[in-house]
């Protein structure tokens, strides 16, 4: 049996055995929803269990495994994938609350002249009653381009609602600022400290050397259409709308842009930026482990390399540390076990709570790199301290009757930022010798 060190027992142990699913899930197969979905992801992971164990004991006893026993394995681990994602999917819809409890805490709603005003310049284009609460000073105003600032009430909606969705997002610190910049100092060679006794006279201390980094915000758009009769229909919740239309546009772009994003009109992604060993690392860089081999782990003690990333991370950021990667780098690691015979991987403890690898929770990013040569397809750290996402307060609405004719177009926009703030705070995992 392959052997590998542990690191904490898991968090989460399988019911009984289930059958192995051999077809994709059905959510009408779960009455109890969320928990029907969550039992039958775990009787599906005692199969993948069963059947990989069988896997190993080949590899063991003929240096080979059959064909058959390592297809069942994929086929089951598959099956594992496409519950898991539906699992999620149901946990977001639970976890979506209405548009009406969105607004922030202790935030008065929007008063309802203004909501009556926003309303009549979607359904109508009549630009009139905002621009007279604009003349009584209320916050949303027409701007020379015909577009409007869209009550506080739609703007914490499509913004929690995308936090919901993004993986980074949830992760990150997220920060609201109300330019177009975030600057933000740091002492490059760290805070000037010492010890002195209580009556001692203080010392003098070396003048730091300050440096800045800058989040600037970018523009990201979306562009739903509606015929005219859907906004003249009185029972359409025409916030409820925009919101629902542009919240899942809104987290795929800037959940890419997190994870990707080369910082050119869009936030500068996480793996985009150096990367260097980690026994060579310093500031500006993100460090890395290798694997020892390029496209995979090694053959003995594969897991070995996830617990050196675990131990690069200093405690005060290992302790709130999350694994990040695609499904497809977590169906390859749910093989691994530990020297007692235990998976690593364990599927969720409950619904609605993620799956953990070594103790630690585990985020998915479809955006995340696919293992492969030199990629680093696994990141592990403290995610809020690593990386900031910058909001610019306020998203922009412009009605475009004219261009799709018979359809009436929304220019949605909001500005929004992000990086890097602490490269300490996060390790990648490289498929690579060295």
């Amino acid at each position: 049996m392959i052997e590998t060190k542990t690191l904490a027992p898991a968090h989460a142990r399988p019911p009984e055995a289930g059958a192995a699913p051999g077809r994709a899930p059905d959510i009408k197969a779960w009455p109890d929803g969320l928990s029907g979905a969550h039992d039958e992801l775990m009787g599906a992971f005692e199969a993948f269990r069963e059947a990989n164990d069988r896997r190993l004991g080949e590899i063991e006893k003929k240096l080979a495994a059959d064909v058959v026993t390592t297809e069942k394995v994929e086929r089951i681990n598959r099956a594992i994938d496409q519950q898991t994602r539906l699992l999620d999917e149901l946990a977001l819809k639970a976890a979506r609350p209405p548009l009406g409890e969105l607004r922030p805490e202790g935030a008065a709603h929007a008063p309802p002249e203004l909501k009556a005003a926003f309303e009549a310049y979607v359904r109508r284009g009549d630009e009139g009653p905002l621009r007279d609460l604009e003349a009584k000073a209320y916050s949303a105003s027409v701007s020379s381009d015909g577009g409007v600032v869209v009550p506080p009430e739609i703007d914490t909606a499509i913004g929690r609602r995308v936090a919901m969705i993004s993986p980074m997002r949830r992760l990150a610190t997220v920060r609201q600022i109300s330019g177009a910049v975030l600057k933000k100092p740091f002492a490059t060679n760290g805070l000037a400290t010492g010890w002195v006794a209580e009556t001692a006279a203080r010392p003098q201390t070396g003048s730091q050397t300050l440096a800045e980094l800058s989040f600037p915000t970018q523009e990201l758009f979306a562009q739903p259409a509606a015929t005219q009769a859907l906004l003249d229909d009185a029972a359409v919740d025409i916030e409820s709308w925009i919101a629902s239309e542009v919240e899942i546009v809104f987290a795929e772009q800037e959940g890419t842009a997190f994870i990707a994003g080369d910082g050119v009109n869009k936030p500068k992604g996480l793996v985009t930026y150096n990367t260097v060993a980690d026994g060579a690392w310093s500031w500006g860089s993100i460090g890395y482990v290798a694997t020892g081999v390029a496209n995979g782990f090694r053959a003995q003690n594969p897991s070995d390399t996830l617990f050196d990333v675990i131990y690069a991370l200093k405690a005060g950021y290992r302790q709130n540390g999350t694994f990040l990667m695609n499904r497809k780098t977590q169906g390859e690691i749910r093989k691994l076990k530990d020297t007692t015979g235990n998976y690593i991987w364990q599927p969720p403890a409950a619904a609605g709570t993620p799956a953990s690898l070594a103790g630690f929770p585990l985020a998915e990013s479809e955006d995340m790199p696919d293992i492969a040569s030199g990629g680093m397809a696994i990141a592990f750290g403290d995610f809020r301290a690593a990386y900031l996402v910058v909001d610019r307060m306020g998203t922009r609405l412009i009605r475009d009757p004219y261009t799709a004719k018979p359809y009436v177009l929304f220019y949605v926009t909001r500005r929004v930022g992000g990086g890097v703030q602490n490269f300490e705070a996060v390790k990648f995992v490289r498929f690579a010798v060295s």
